[in-house]
């Protein structure tokens, strides 16, 4: 996942707030991406954003109106990647609209939304596994 908040864009783009419930601790970063379908559980996601974990809220600007799922890990230890040692993951992820995980990552369809031009908020609870 890229890390850096990019700058609003003129004209059509909007800010997408993302609160972020249920993290175990108050420590590390917590990283969201905003990705379109082709790009769903994958790193190439447009738009990014990231905050200290302490405050649980990323908000990510300069988004243009559209179809979204937003993916968000609790990195604890500030390294830059989602640590699983094994099949699952150490540090918590989540998604948008609270997308089950039925033995794997969500379907795009579970944790789609629609981003209207005036901007939204999103709330998604993180899950850990370990």
């Amino acid at each position: 996942m890229a890390l850096a908040l990019l700058p609003a864009l003129p004209g059509g783009a909007a800010d997408l707030r993302i609160e972020v419930e249920g993290l175990r601790n108050a420590t590390g970063t917590v990283y969201a991406a905003v990705c379109v379908e082709e790009d769903f559980l994958k790193p190439a996601c447009d738009h990014f954003g990231s905050a200290p974990a302490s405050g649980g809220v990323v908000t990510v600007t300069g988004v243009p109106p559209g179809t979204y799922a937003v993916q968000v890990v609790h990195d604890e230890n500030d390294n830059r990647t989602l640590d699983r040692p094994g099949f699952l993951p150490t540090e918590g992820m989540g998604f948008s609209r609270d997308a089950p995980m039925r033995f794997g990552p969500p379907r795009w369809g579970d944790a789609a939304f629609a981003l209207p031009e005036t901007g939204a908020t999103v709330k998604l609870t993180m899950r850990y596994f370990q």
